[in-house]
């Protein structure tokens, strides 16, 4: 009975350091990095400006006789 016992014993610590697995890399999270944009006061100008310019062109042509 001594022996079933230690083999039952000795099986049951073999069985769990057969189940332990192999050694795992710790699961580091990505470090987020929020970078801000610098914006130009000048770039909200622009568009408007070039647009105001060919409306200027559009009304210039329209009203002289030359061609455009």
């Amino acid at each position: 009975m001594k022996k079933v016992m230690l083999v039952a014993a000795v099986a049951a610590l073999a069985a769990t350091a057969a189940q332990a697995g192999t050694i795992v890399e710790p699961v580091v999270e990505p470090e987020i990095i929020v970078e801000q944009s610098s914006s130009s006061s000048a770039a909200g100008i622009i568009v408007p400006l070039i647009f105001l310019a060919l409306v200027g062109i559009g009304i210039f042509c329209a009203t002289t006789t030359t061609v455009c």
